[in-house]
């Protein structure tokens, strides 16, 4: 049987390696979540990010920018124990919160971890398409949009 060795990331690196490549302004103007991921629900975020914002207080597939349906169901999250506490939103809402600077070191370190796992996604994308086809694989690009990545590769 084979040890599997995981490679702990040292609290002070797991911050170096955050790297978003949109900001949650970036993501709501280009459209994420059908819109309804925080209902009308946004006086705790800077209403410059919701001027151009696609938002709505159902889900609503065309304002995603892919226009098709991409993720998981609440639900599943919350069996998978992706749903904390501090966010009961999920990543998105933490993500949220930590551009505008909050630190929950132990949070933070579980969501970012989540966050760079799911680059496999855009690999996927890279790997499959010609570049600049946004037509190929378009579950995948609103889901790697969904996670603060550029689907435009």
């Amino acid at each position: 049987m084979k040890k599997i060795i995981r490679k702990k990331i040292d609290n002070l690196d797991f911050y170096k390696i955050f790297k978003p490549q949109l900001t949650p302004k970036e993501m709501l103007e280009l459209g994420v979540f059908g819109g309804a991921y925080f209902g009308k629900k946004i006086n705790e975020f800077p209403k410059s990010w919701f001027k151009k914002a696609k938002i709505s207080n159902d889900f609503d597939v065309n304002l995603n920018r892919f226009k098709v349906k991409s993720g998981l169901s609440r639900e599943h999250w919350i069996k998978k124990g992706w749903i904390f506490k501090e966010d009961p939103l999920g990543w998105f809402q933490w993500y949220c919160r930590f551009s505008m600077g909050r630190r929950i070191p132990n949070i933070d370190e579980i969501q970012i971890k989540r966050w760079k796992n799911f680059r496999r996604h855009l690999t996927a994308i890279e790997k499959n398409c010609e570049k600049n086809d946004l037509f190929c694989r378009r579950k995948q690009r609103q889901a790697i949009l969904q996670w603060s990545y550029n689907p435009y590769i």
